[in-house]
C-alpha cells in the first residue's frame, strides 16, 4: 500500500493505493474512518482490483483549500464531487471503475454513479445510509434549527457527550455508532469535523429517479450489504427502494454497524472473484 495526494485549487485529497489488479475500485469510508478502511480486501481481491481509498472531507489527510465556517455552511454540491472524481480518474488514466462506499461513504458512491454512470461497472454499498439517512442525519444536517444546535454543541465537549448519550437512549444510533462518534469528539478540531461532516455533505442525498435510471441504462451491477444487528441502518430500510432495482444483490451479515471485518471481506470476495 502506498499513499499519495491529488491536488487542485479546490482540495488537497489524500488517498491510498493498494492491490494490483487491472480493474479499479474507488473506496469511500465511513464517518471517523480513513482511506485505509478497506485494506483488508487486498489479500482476497488485490489481484483483480487496484483500490483507491480516499480520506474523505474533514478526515485525516484530506484538506479543503478553504475550510472556513462559511465554506462548510455553503455545502458541497454533487457536481463538485463528481468533477473532482472525474479529474482524479483522468489524472490516473482510469477509464472505468467500480465504487465501494460504507455508511457515510455510500453518499459519495451514489453521487458518483448519478454523475458518471457511463464509467461505472459495479456499485457496492454497506450500511447504505444513502437509501435512508434517518431522522438524526436530516435534523442536524438539513434542518436549520437542528444544524444551529449542532454548531453550538460542537464548541462544548460536555454538551456533545450529553447529546450522544441522548440519541443512543432514543435508539437513533447503536453502540457501535456511539463508540465511533465518541472517538471523534475529544478535541475542538474533531468536534468541528463532526459538525462539518453533517453540514457540508447535506446536498449528497440520493436522487432516486436519477440513480435508478443510471443503473438501468448502463447495466451497473449493484450490491447492498447490511448488518442484521445494525440499529442505524437495518435491512428493512431497503424494502421499498430495492424492489425498484431489477437485479439488486443483497447481502445480510451477522453484524452491527461496525461491519468492515473478516465476514464482510469473505462475503464480498465470494461475489466478486
Amino acid at each position: 500500500m502506498t499513499d499519495h495526494y491529488f491536488e487542485n485549487d479546490f482540495i488537497k485529497l489524500h488517498y491510498y493505493r493498494f492491490g494490483s489488479g487491472e480493474q479499479h475500485m474507488l473506496c469511500f469510508h465511513g464517518f471517523g474512518m480513513h482511506g485505509k478502511q478497506f485494506i483488508s480486501l487486498e489479500q482476497e481481491l488485490g489481484s483483480k482490483y487496484t483500490f483507491w481509498g480516499f480520506d474523505l472531507f474533514f478526515h485525516k489527510g484530506t484538506k479543503l483549500k478553504d475550510e472556513s465556517l462559511a465554506t462548510v455552511k455553503s455545502g458541497l454540491r454533487k457536481e463538485q464531487l463528481v468533477n473532482l472524481i472525474k479529474s482524479f480518474c483522468d489524472a490516473q488514466c482510469i477509464d472505468r471503475f467500480s465504487v465501494l462506499g460504507y455508511s457515510m461513504g455510500s453518499h459519495y458512491a451514489t453521487a458518483v454513479v448519478e454523475g458518471l454512470p457511463g464509467q461505472i461497472d459495479e456499485y457496492i454499498v454497506a450500511a447504505p445510509s444513502s437509501i435512508e439517512p434517518g431522522a438524526l442525519i436530516r435534523f442536524f444536517g438539513t434542518n436549520k434549527l437542528g444544524n444551529r444546535m449542532l454548531e453550538k454543541l460542537s464548541f462544548s465537549e460536555k454538551a456533545m457527550l450529553n447529546l450522544i448519550k441522548l440519541v443512543r437512549k432514543l435508539r437513533f444510533i447503536d453502540d457501535a455508532g456511539r463508540d465511533i462518534i465518541y472517538k471523534e469528539i475529544g478535541t475542538p478540531k474533531l468536534r468541528f469535523a463532526l459538525y462539518a461532516s453533517f453540514t457540508y455533505l447535506r446536498f449528497l442525498e440520493t436522487d432516486e429517479q436519477r440513480f435508478l435510471a443510471a443503473v438501468e441504462q448502463h447495466n451497473i451491477r449493484t450490491i447492498f450489504i447490511f448488518g442484521k444487528r445494525d440499529k442505524m441502518y437495518l435491512p428493512k430500510i431497503g424494502d421499498v427502494f430495492l424492489k425498484k432495482l431489477a437485479r439488486a444483490e443483497v447481502v445480510i451479515l451477522d453484524a452491527d454497524h461496525e461491519m468492515i471485518k473478516p465476514e464482510f471481506v469473505a462475503a464480498l470476495s465470494r461475489l466478486l472473484v
